[in-house]
């Protein structure tokens, strides 16, 4: 059951474009989470309808938009290609991008929860007792809503490494540079006797999902008697 090179290799990298997509992710989801939490403003409805399109389209239109929008001949793309050189269809960095969008909406979700849920009165006293906006948010507002960040984090990042549909409309199915683990298995598929290959990638897949979904349970609770104060 050891994996090959070309598993290793495409396991090693959805890690990487799982973790690169999940971080770029963080800031922007915050700011649009504690947006649509915290103020009313015209558009919103329709800005939370588009965060959330990643769940309900098909993952092969969201590839074909970044495709239209981002490729080397895209509206976007061709720019950053003629200007600074930049390109992101059939690259690793692309894959990384569509780990972003796909996973974003899940992140988004749990931290607007984890803010609606916040205490006023706690960032209150703290601006209170002269702690500035700055100060009242590292040490007040960010460690209440670490459950819900880290909670969304591991969520994104799940669902970056299963993702397959947009993955190959926007980057393609090219070993060693965008071949993730769901695409492998896709190429195993194809190949007569491929079928132990693919129970490898299925085991290994299986595998860091359950642990993930684990490790999320896990960490939500800890933080959660952290804060709180109780006990196991």
């Amino acid at each position: 059951m050891s994996l090959t090179p070309a598993e290793l290799e495409a396991l090693r990298l959805s890690l990487l474009v799982a973790s690169v997509g999940t971080a770029a992710s963080l800031l922007p989801a915050l700011g649009i989470a504690w947006a649509l939490a915290r103020y009313r403003f015209p558009g919103k409805i329709l800005l939370d309808g588009l965060i959330h399109l990643p769940l309900v389209l098909p993952p092969v239109v969201i590839g074909y938009i970044l495709l239209v929008g981002l490729g080397r001949r895209g509206i976007i793309g061709a720019w950053l290609y003629e200007s600074f050189g930049i390109t992101f269809a059939f690259t690793w960095k692309g894959a990384a991008i569509v780990a972003a969008v796909m996973g974003f909406p899940l992140l988004v979700r749990a931290l607007r929860l984890s803010i609606e849920t916040l205490d006023d009165g706690l960032i209150g006293a703290a601006r209170t007792l002269g702690a500035g906006p700055f100060r009242a948010f590292m040490t007040v507002t960010l460690p209440l809503i670490t459950p819900g960040l880290l909670t969304g984090a591991i969520l994104a990042f799940a669902r970056a490494l299963g993702e397959f549909g947009a993955t190959i409309a926007f980057v393609g199915n090219i070993p060693g540079q965008t071949q993730t683990l769901p695409l492998a298995l896709y190429s195993a598929l194809q190949l007569p006797g491929g079928e132990e290959a693919a129970w490898r990638i299925v085991l290994i897949s299986t595998l860091f999902a359950v642990a993930l979904l684990g490790l999320s349970e896990l960490s939500n609770r800890f933080l959660t008697r952290r804060l709180t104060g109780t006990r196991p």
